[in-house]
């Protein structure tokens, strides 16, 4: 090899290790581990991943509570324990730099409260569809047994926690000394794209979402916001429809609310 092609190796090589050590190993680290973390979740944590694996060594009676379960759990882990593993025990962040303080609580808990008679009154108006009422609960024994209804939702509370801290805590508060503001912005682009097998609609809605929640969560500056938020619909939802499916009941009436209320 000649003079001239050695000395633009070496150069490139400079210039390679001059790049690379100018990048912020918390951010990139960060950035690349939530894509590995959500292919891992795709490949080994769905339903059909469990029932495949593990369906003949699991009672007939129980596969799919058992299956919705490992999809809760499998998310819970890899999107809550371990990114909280990695910024607080490998990059020594402090909880509060982490998204998991309590952050700005009473903003939050007044804001919370302010969205709750918004979902109760959606959720109530939707739940009397027969759409939503063979949709809801995804679990159908939940519909007809109390505690098989609370178990998979305390499950689901797992769930929402796993989903909201790898885009609204780890990625958010990871990459905000690198990206500032633009965090927000970068949280989004996942979360919309998980979104493209859904309807059009809802779709483009979760990058409204998405920078919504973004930036309540900046706001705020604790994550923990976000999980209310979303699991407050999908369980107020699953009570409505659970007790339609027990009464009978499609009415939207202060009657229909009254008998519905025999089935608790």
């Amino acid at each position: 090899m000649n003079e001239p092609k050695q000395n633009r190796l070496r150069a490139e090589w400079a210039a390679f290790r001059e790049g690379v050590s100018s990048l912020d190993l918390q951010t990139v680290t960060i950035l690349l581990m939530s894509a590995v973390l959500m292919i891992v979740q795709l490949q080994f944590g769905s339903r059909r991943f469990f029932r495949r694996t593990f369906g003949d060594h699991v009672a007939a009676g129980n596969l799919e509570l058992f299956s919705w379960a490992w999809w809760f759990v499998v998310q819970g882990v890899l999107g809550f324990v371990i990114p909280v593993f990695i910024l607080l025990v490998l990059f020594k962040r402090t909880p509060r730099d982490a998204g998991l303080g309590l952050g700005d609580w009473k903003l939050a808990g007044g804001l919370a409260l302010a969205y709750l008679p918004l979902v109760i009154a959606g959720t109530w108006v939707l739940s009397a569809g027969s759409s939503f009422q063979a949709d809801y609960p995804h679990l159908k024994s939940a519909a007809t047994d109390w505690g098989v209804f609370w178990t998979y939702h305390l499950l689901f509370l797992f769930y929402w926690m796993g989903w909201e801290y790898l885009w609204r805590g780890f990625v958010l508060f990871g990459t905000a000394r690198t990206f500032g503001l633009y965090a927000i912005i970068i949280q989004t682009v996942p979360f919309a794209i998980l979104h493209a097998s859904k309807p059009l609609a809802e779709g483009l809605l979760s990058v409204l979402g998405g920078v919504a929640l973004g930036a309540l969560v900046w706001r705020c500056r604790s994550f923990w916001i976000a999980v209310p938020i979303h699991s407050a619909q999908m369980l107020i939802l699953d009570i409505f429809c659970a007790l339609r499916i027990r009464s009978g009941e499609d009415g939207l009436g202060w009657n229909a609310f009254q008998a519905m209320l025999d089935y608790l």
